[in-house]
């Protein structure tokens, strides 16, 4: 369980990528105070997800790259049993820190994301039902459960147009990049009888789908923020994504000349570079919408 190859099947790191969810759901929350903002980070992006990548990890059992590793060692049981400890201490201090119906939300999660791989159920073999429930799993669900936590809210009071509307701008942002994380994993896939939705798609077929998400979901973005925060704000949103942008049609036109782009490293580093540009752009959000710097 101590082993190196286990600890590093839980990519810990790769938490960076999910985190402009958290800071979605911070930048809109009403009832911040220190405490819970930084227990419900440090349990979601240090136990729930790395908890997550492990199981999947251990019974993909993956010999190629996978997102946050590019030559993952082979898995081992110590890695379930460590993925079991860290899913466990992510609900005991979600219920003594937070609160039971936030610590609810993590066992629903935890539930969920191991049906994607185990296989009794193994969602990852079906690509239309695994790409919607990824979505809605990483993007929707998330976002309600960080905004449970931050603000120490129950479930019921997240049910209104405010906070439903940006989750699920998040799930349609996670839909349109989802098949890109699946790109460059086809032969891996298909050896396992998995039929990933990138897979149905092929490899160009699934850079138009992205495109075309990705412009679906920027106009929603840009909707919600000049109609709650104000045209700066949806502007601000356009100018932030203009790198990932500008790497995606370079990555795009050297696909269609050569497939082979279509790789690891390339994807690793559009993840990057979005990951990066969301979170500087939710972090700008947030302290500007908080006011927390006019208080300094």
């Amino acid at each position: 369980m101590l082993s190196k190859s286990s600890w590093l099947h839980l990519r810990i790191p790769f938490s960076y990528f999910l985190l402009p969810v958290f800071l979605f759901s911070l930048s809109v929350s009403p009832n911040i105070s220190e405490q819970p903002l930084l227990w419900t980070f440090l349990i979601i992006h240090f136990l729930l997800y790395p908890a997550s990548n492990g199981f999947n990890s251990y019974f993909d059992k993956d010999e190629k790259s996978i997102g946050g590793l590019k030559n993952p060692p082979p898995v081992n049981k110590g890695l379930y049993y460590l993925s079991l400890t860290f899913d466990v201490a992510a609900i005991v201090l979600a219920s003594w820190k937070i609160s039971i119906p936030f610590a609810m939300m993590l066992v629903v999660y935890s539930a969920v994301s191991r049906a994607y791989s185990h296989p009794l159920i193994r969602l990852k073999k079906y690509a239309i039902t695994s790409w919607l429930v990824a979505g809605l799993l990483q993007g929707a669900f998330t976002f309600i459960m960080c905004y449970m936590g931050v603000n120490k809210y129950e479930f019921i009071q997240t049910l209104k147009p405010s906070i439903l509307i940006p989750a699920f701008l998040t799930s349609l942002m996670l839909w349109g990049n989802y098949p890109m994380t699946q790109v460059y994993q086809h032969e891996e896939d298909a050896k396992r009888g998995d039929q990933t939705l990138s897979i149905k798609l092929g490899i160009r077929g699934t850079f138009w789908f992205v495109l075309l998400m990705f412009m679906v979901a920027s106009a929603g973005f840009v909707s919600y923020f000049s109609t709650v925060f104000g045209l700066h704000y949806a502007t601000t949103f356009l100018l932030a994504l203009a790198p990932v942008v500008l790497f995606f049609l370079y990555w795009f036109y050297s696909v269609y000349k050569d497939e082979s782009k279509a790789n690891y490293t390339n994807t690793m580093w559009l993840n990057f570079i979005s990951a990066t540009c969301l979170n500087g752009f939710f972090i700008y959000l947030f302290l500007n919408s908080s006011h927390i710097l006019d208080a300094l």
